[in-house]
């Protein structure tokens, strides 16, 4: 027995995983690089803004080395016991990665709220200088995920770590700049307030995008009952039943479906005509459909005899 598998697609696949993985070490590079120099301008200025967004791109980091992993496991080919690929392990990075700042946000906002009752001292001057500098880093990083060729929940789960840091180096920047000119030393839990929940609304984004494709649901953009409609409405088709669209991983929507044909049609070339409109319409091409002739006591609705 010979069990076929298209080498076309896989070799496509691998070439834009490894331009993937360029773009993904990119963006750890510069990601890793400034988180240290972070952490000794935070701990020198005393500011919790410039700490906290040290610890996001810790995180950004690690976000960014899960996915460069979940990557490698992707692009390996099905096997025995993996019949569809290892693809979903880019889905369960993104997951990690939503609820690693969803850990991180409850952090900072809860020590955003002690140092707002009683704001420390705060250099204003190295936050300011830190901030902006994090964010042409954070500038850099994200454009270099930006060109993946794959948008996967994966590389997006990357890319909302680096964007939610950028927003924070750009906080850190301002409450610097108030607290240098107006002396407002709240502005600095403040600025970490607002951050923790902008990483609040991401992480909640990555999670529910992930939860998704684990639990099987309708892609996104596609409408179950429009597809049973199409399918229901090809000529020959008399009914369609145990409808399934879900998604593998990242562009792979996937269907199976049982289909009932009038008694005298042609099955095989009315699955084929369906395996192609469903390609055609809606972009799916791994299909399962069961088509069979409709018997005669099923069209005239009548029991059949005991």
């Amino acid at each position: 027995m010979h069990l076929g598998h298209d080498h076309g697609d896989d070799h496509a696949h691998a070439i834009s995983a490894d331009a993937d993985r360029g773009t993904l070490r990119l963006a750890f590079g510069l990601i890793l690089g400034f988180m240290v120099v972070e952490v000794v301008a935070g701990l020198v200025a005393g500011s919790l803004a410039l700490l906290s967004d040290a610890a996001h791109m810790l995180t950004d980091a690690a976000a960014i080395g899960l996915a460069l992993w979940a990557l490698s496991l992707a692009t390996r080919p099905p096997s025995g016991r993996f019949t569809f690929g290892l693809g979903r392990a880019e889905v369960l990075s993104a997951q990690a990665n939503g609820a690693a700042l969803l850990v991180l946000a409850g952090v900072i906002g809860l020590e955003a709220l002690r140092r707002l009752l009683d704001p420390p001292d705060v250099e204003g001057g190295i936050v300011i200088v830190v901030g902006l500098v994090g964010a042409a880093v954070n500038v850099g990083a994200a454009w270099a995920l930006a060109r993946a060729q794959r948008q996967s929940l994966n590389v997006a789960g990357a890319r909302a770590h680096v964007l939610t840091d950028l927003y924070a180096s750009l906080g850190a920047a301002l409450a610097g700049a108030l607290i240098l000119l107006f002396g407002w030393r709240w502005a600095d839990p403040v600025t970490a307030l607002l951050v923790a929940l902008l990483m609040l609304i991401t992480a909640w984004s990555l999670l529910r995008d992930s939860a998704r494709v684990l639990l099987e649901g309708t892609p996104v953009g596609m409408d179950a009952d429009a597809i049973g409609r199409a399918l229901a409405g090809h000529p020959g088709v008399t009914e369609v039943h145990d409808l399934h669209v879900w998604e593998v991983t990242t562009d792979f929507p996937a269907l199976a479906a049982h289909v009932m044909v009038a008694p005298g049609d042609d099955c095989h070339r009315i699955r084929r005509e369906l395996q192609n409109d469903l390609a055609e319409r809606f972009g799916i091409r791994h299909t399962t459909l069961q088509v069979d002739h409709e018997r005669a006591e099923q069209l005239l609705d009548i029991e059949p005899p005991g």
